[in-house]
């Protein structure tokens, strides 16, 4: 499965990292997920993250450095999940963490190759990934950063929607299982009643000139609080800016 699992990453995934199975390299500067729940270890690595801005806000910080972690945490969650119909460990505990040098995630090790899925609904095949990873690890940013968990959600979801995009490129593509995932982004509640979190994170709208659409997130980043920082390419404050221009010119 190991094997298997890497040998997925080319076409739309060949600039991603597979995720490591089993030991992580004694060469490797590697975290526990499970420690990010401590504030303690959160405020190092995101404080150790900060250190590359002149001018840095937490809530900022801690978006962008959430943005690099479910990089590679959703990343690797899909390809097992849609191409290989496998529930890939992504627990907390279960999950170790190879940081760049400046605390960034750069890449996971799981525990084991997982289990095949034996839930196919749109919500049951994603619970690990969200209950048991994106839940406590947003709660924890939260209230270290002071920032709203809705822009962190956003993050994530901004994300899940991305490689679910991409992944239907792949040679290994399933239709069934994009469905699934498209189904989760589109429900605006889980199976049990909860707001799903993850609901409608981007926008296709309009294009303001020419033809076809452009992929707005639905909420900010707020990178623009580092002022050395830009909007993102498809940050929804850019169009709300444009059509100020427009009503005021």
């Amino acid at each position: 499965m190991s094997t298997a699992l890497e040998s997925l990453y080319s076409g739309p995934l060949e600039k991603l990292t597979p995720p490591g199975v089993g030991k992580p390299s004694a060469q490797s500067s590697i975290l526990q997920a499970k420690d990010l729940l401590d504030s303690d270890q959160l405020a190092d690595q995101l404080t150790r993250f900060s250190t590359q801005y002149a001018q840095s806000d937490p809530r900022a910080v801690a978006s962008i450095w959430s943005k690099w972690h479910f990089s590679a945490l959703i990343s690797s969650t899909l390809v097992a999940n849609l191409l290989l119909e496998y529930d890939l460990p992504v627990g907390l505990d279960e999950v170790s963490i190879e940081v760049g040098p400046e605390g960034q995630t750069r890449r996971l090790w799981v525990t084991d190759t997982g289990r095949p899925l034996d839930c196919q609904s749109a919500f049951g095949r994603f619970s690990t990934l969200i209950d048991s990873h994106l839940v406590p690890l947003i709660t924890a940013l939260a209230e270290y950063s002071g920032a709203s968990p809705k822009v962190f959600w956003s993050n994530a979801g901004n994300l899940f929607e991305y490689f679910t995009e991409a992944l239907q490129a792949h040679p290994m593509a399933k239709s069934r299982s994009i469905e699934l995932a498209r189904e989760l982004l589109a429900s605006r509640h889980l199976q049990d009643g909860r707001r799903n979190p993850l609901f409608q994170p981007v926008n296709y709208l309009p294009a303001a000139a020419g033809g076809g659409c452009e992929r707005r997130r639905r909420l900010c980043c707020i990178r623009y609080l580092i002022p050395e920082l830009e909007y993102c390419s498809n940050c929804p404050l850019i169009r709300e800016s444009c059509q100020a221009e427009s009503v005021l010119s």
